[in-house]
């Protein structure tokens, strides 16, 4: 791929990988609107793991407790703050890789794949968003997760193996509507994606172990490089806005592009 093409990769996972508009429908749609040819499992795994760093290092204290918390929960533990706090990512995590190993093997993924399934989805868990965002209470902070609200925010994870539908955006959706205020919702999600995307990029590259060469290998480390720090951008930003703005610029974005994909889909 040209520098060009690897650079508008990566700026688009980035940037929207956290953002609740879908990184990944905005991928699927890009060889679409430019003509170009598909970036290739190996930089899908790249520009994921770039986004990966960007989270870990943007929350990097929560990710220290919840490090040391995974070593006491695995001697059966759970008495601390990061014990509780792994297990919650824990079982936040485990339907969505259960459940993205059973469409991966059974070759739905590509199915998803189209501009009407993107249009919908982009369109309908926007409006989706905008009414837990309204009605949702802001009584609850993410210091007061419980395991009964990771297991709900875990199971709506599981609809952004749908693209379009955006994994942040879904457990954004389910944590206001469980009445978590938009930056605590926000966190949560921004949490549950490190061992998300930990687990998909795991997955991803285990079928690119097999076909890489050093061309790719370059490729991805400048894609994932390009990736870090768009994402890193866009955390920040999202952050500091959250403070004062709600979510509702996302949602007019969602609906605008949904309908225009529908009406490119099925025209």
């Amino acid at each position: 791929m040209t520098l060009f093409n690897l650079f508008l990769v990566a700026a688009i996972q980035g940037l929207t990988e956290f953002l609740p508009v879908s990184s990944s429908g905005h991928l699927v749609l890009l060889p679409t609107v430019t003509g170009g040819p598909d970036q290739g499992l190996a930089i899908d795994v790249a520009v994921h793991v770039g986004t990966l760093f960007a989270v870990v290092l943007y929350f990097w204290a929560d990710v220290k407790i919840a490090l040391a918390g995974s070593l006491r929960l695995m001697r059966g533990r759970v008495d601390t703050q990061g014990a509780f706090l792994a297990l919650c990512l824990l079982i936040a995590t485990i339907p969505v890789v259960i459940a993205g190993a059973a469409i991966k093997l059974s070759g739905l993924d590509e199915m998803l794949r189209s501009v009407a399934v993107i249009g919908w989805t982009m369109l309908g868990f926007g409006l989706v968003l905008y009414w837990a965002d309204k009605t949702g209470a802001h009584t609850r902070a993410a210091e007061e997760w419980r395991l009964k609200d990771a297991l709900s925010m875990g199971l709506a994870q599981v609809l952004a193996l749908i693209p379009g539908t955006s994994r942040s955006g879904i457990t954004i959706t389910a944590a206001r509507k469980l009445g978590y205020d938009r930056e605590s919702a926000a966190k949560l999600a921004m949490l549950m994606s490190i061992p998300t995307i930990a687990a998909s990029g795991l997955l991803l590259g285990l079928d690119v172990v097999q076909e890489a060469n050093w061309a790719v290998a370059r490729d991805g480390l400048i894609a994932a490089a390009f990736a870090f720090v768009a994402a890193l951008v866009a955390l920040v930003l999202m952050m500091r806005l959250l403070r004062s703005v709600s979510f509702t610029p996302y949602v007019i974005y969602r609906v605008i592009l949904g309908v225009v994909l529908l009406v490119y889909a099925y025209s």
